[in-house]
């Protein structure tokens, strides 16, 4: 792992460095969902993900995206259908929109705390509505 990680890398496997930004970060970008979101003013949350990204690098902002989502979820469970879903789902389509294979993993953390829900159950139809909301507009700017 660490040889995967120290390699040498070309300039594009690289993220910017507005996504090596903390969990609160993410969040104060995500206020403007469903419009455009965009790190340090210039950045989409999909740049973030980039082909042959590092190990270290991977393992941060995936950390931080995560830990995002997880309070969202937090959020639009009280409030299903308000704007803590729609940033929801706005960082799990831009994070789907930049992924490609070694991402998979990530994409999939995000997907299980996005849905997650203490009984278990599916979330409410206004959380799922709100959240294709953010999801769809990511995929179109994110």
């Amino acid at each position: 792992m660490l040889l995967a990680a120290g390699c040498g890398s070309s300039e594009g496997d690289e993220a910017p460095a507005g996504c090596l930004a903390t969990s609160n970060t993410y969040l104060q970008a995500l206020t403007a969902a469903p419009g455009e979101v965009r790190l340090e003013g210039e950045t989409p949350i999909s740049g973030c993900l980039v082909p042959s990204q590092g190990t270290g690098e991977l393992q941060t902002i995936g950390q931080e995206m995560v830990v995002a989502a997880t309070k969202l979820n937090a959020s639009a469970r009280t409030n299903p259908g308000g704007p803590a879903a729609v940033q929801l789902g706005y960082l799990v389509g831009a994070a789907s929109k930049g992924a490609d294979s070694i991402h998979t993993d990530l994409v999939r953390r995000l997907n299980s705390a996005a849905q997650f829900s203490e009984s278990g159950e599916t979330l409410p139809p206004t959380f799922q509505k709100a959240f294709g909301r953010g999801y769809n507009a990511a995929l179109q700017s994110g």
